[in-house]
């Protein structure tokens, strides 16, 4: 599976999606590739963090061409998860292009929800050419107990793209693991962010299987 993480607003949590996402295919066995085409390479800088062996291979490729290497730095791979721009830009398109299912981060903000609809119209662009293209909004650093918390779902619900049911809550333990170069499995094994990170995994599995 070939997984785009996309959004034209920076500050939505990305990047912490994109490394854990590939941490918790890894360790389904799977062999995993994280491209980094973040020109701010946020996804190179956690694996320079990391001491110990790597769970999954991370390369950076920033450039608007990779949908057309996908294939030579793919290659051997099971899942590969690309980590994309924050600004809509021909990088981002191409993002889009080289992917089977974009995933939308969006916060509970209505900042946040009025900006996917840049990404929603670059996905809706691209799908003209890629029928089989699938895409859905992820709910992340959402803050428990809150009205737009809970009201964010609805308002999505405007745009022709789903919703995924898996919610990631805000949590301090992604920033202390990012540090560190490590997974939210590895930082806190038992805890409430693994379990989300699992739960958004297998739903990405049966959404795309």
């Amino acid at each position: 599976m070939i997984i785009g993480m996309l959004n034209q607003k920076g500050g939505v949590g990305k990047t912490t999606l994109s490394v854990n996402l590939a941490a918790s295919l890894a360790r389904t066995g799977a062999r995993v590739l994280l491209i980094d085409a973040d020109p701010q390479g946020s996804a190179l800088d956690w694996a320079a963090a990391r001491q110990g062996e790597p769970l999954f291979t991370v390369v950076g490729f920033p450039r608007a061409t990779v949908h057309k290497e996908l294939n030579h730095l793919g290659h051997g791979y099971d899942h590969i998860v690309i980590d994309g721009p924050p600004r809509v830009t021909d990088l981002a398109r191409s993002v889009i292009m080289a992917s089977e299912v974009v995933l939308i981060p969006v916060q509970p903000s209505p900042y946040d929800i009025w900006a996917a609809a840049e990404v929603v119209s670059l996905i809706q662009e691209a799908a003209i050419y890629k029928e089989a293209l699938k895409s859905a909004f992820v709910i992340n650093r959402r803050i428990a107990n809150t009205v737009i918390g809970r009201d964010v779902k609805e308002a999505l619900a405007a745009y022709p793209i789903p919703v995924f049911e898996t919610t990631i809550t805000q949590r301090v333990v992604f920033a202390e693991a990012a540090a560190q170069g490590l997974s939210v499995h590895e930082a806190d094994p038992n805890g409430a962010a693994t379990t989300e990170i699992e739960a958004l995994r297998d739903e990405l599995q049966r959404f795309a299987p």
